[in-house]
């Protein structure tokens, strides 16, 4: 008769082989290492320098129908701005020419009669602005109107009697959570959640159901091992890789990408390990529902990494969307997973935000992969 220390012995050794085989597999098999090593240090090079929300570069056509010192002013503070290029022509045919041939992203018009309206308080310039992308129109709009602005700050301050400005208001402005005012700040820290993502559901998915293809699972089903044993050893090797691909998100954002991380690093941490049995606990389903490799790999791009991507407020801020749609981001666990990451990043500990997170992380976590225990037997179809 069996003793229950013997017992959990027997447990803990068949453990550690079932370990060993999953790392030594994982080792062996480069496609593994490829998609679990090469592809997210991929990603962050691209999305760290290839991919940027930022509009540093607005080409605008500056119309001058006016020969005044101030239009010139006005064409001297936007050749001033960091974030525009300029080209001056002289007449609003050749503007349009150029904008109709998509080669500016807007047009500002200054009429032939602009310093006398300027003279007599009713002037007017015309912006016309490249509609194809409405981000990029609005940011160019706003280089243009603070051009403008700071132009008529600083006509005004010159045109200002003695002690004029002692009753003025000065706006001073601070960009909470972004300082630097750079969408790589923004874009690295939901680079994590899309590379757990990847290594978690996808690579676990592709990898069971290669297994299950193989005939591999079914070999050990003869042997004494337990499903939770091979579901364990499963998730140990691809949940120390998930870590792996943290650690270079880290790394490649404090050393490459200079973001700050002002959270907690044990929080981060914690809430990382959380949504990684969360991503394994899908990549264990979906292997267990499909047992096809082709399969598993198109479910787990479709039912995952896709919805992590465009729904989970990683490029569009759910506020901002249909209601369905919102609804459907909220019941993503990679939505709660990036707004946990981005407050740790880049606005620090608000303990409330940190725990419910947490709290809702752990719950999908103990559902997934108690329903990947329960569709694990060993048992043939």
């Amino acid at each position: 008769m069996t003793t229950p220390s013997q017992a959990h012995g027997g447990f803990w050794r068949r453990l550690w082989s079932l370990t060993r085989k999953e790392f030594r597999q994982l080792l062996r098999d480069r496609s593994n290492l490829l998609i679990g090593i090469g592809l997210p240090i991929v990603l962050i090079l691209i999305f760290g320098y290839g991919l940027s929300l930022d509009v540093n570069d607005a080409d605008v056509v500056v119309v001058m129908e006016d020969s005044s010192p101030p239009a010139y002013e006005i064409q001297s503070a936007l050749e001033h701005s960091p974030f525009i290029t300029t080209r001056t022509v002289r007449s609003l045919q050749e503007g349009r020419r150029i904008m109709n041939a998509q080669q500016a992203d807007a047009l500002l018009h200054i009429p032939s009669d602009f310093a006398r309206r300027l003279a007599a308080g009713d002037a007017q310039l015309q912006a016309l602005l490249q509609g194809g992308d409405p981000s990029r129109a609005l940011a160019v709009q706003a280089y243009i109107e603070g051009a403008v602005a700071t132009w008529l700050q600083k006509r005004q301050a010159r045109g200002a009697a003695p002690g004029a400005q002692a009753g003025s208001v000065v706006v001073v402005d601070r960009l909470w959570f972004n300082a630097a005012n750079d969408s790589t700040w923004y874009l690295v820290p939901g680079l994590i959640v899309l590379i757990m993502t990847l290594i978690g559901t996808f690579l676990t998915a592709l990898v069971m159901a290669r297994e299950w293809e193989r005939g591999t699972l079914e070999a050990l089903f003869v042997t004494p091992v337990r499903p939770v044993e091979i579901l364990i050893a499963k998730i140990i090797p691809y949940f120390g890789v998930g870590l792996l691909g943290l650690a270079l998100c880290l790394l490649a954002a404090r050393l490459l990408f200079d973001v700050p991380i002002h959270g907690s690093m044990f929080a981060l941490l914690v809430g990382s390990m959380l949504y990684m049995f969360v991503a394994l606990g899908i990549g264990l389903l979906i292997s267990a529902f499909t047992k096809n490799q082709f399969l598993a790999s198109q479910i787990a791009i479709l039912a995952s990494f896709l919805p992590a991507m465009m729904l989970s407020g990683f490029v569009f801020d759910l506020r901002n969307v249909p209601a369905a749609v919102n609804i459907i981001g909220h019941l993503l666990p990679a939505t709660y997973f990036m707004e946990l990451v981005k407050s740790l990043f880049l606005a620090g500990n608000y303990w409330p935000l940190i725990i419910k997170d947490c709290a809702i992380l752990a719950g999908y976590a103990v559902v997934l992969l108690g329903l990947a225990r329960i569709l694990t037997r060993k048992k043939l179809d």
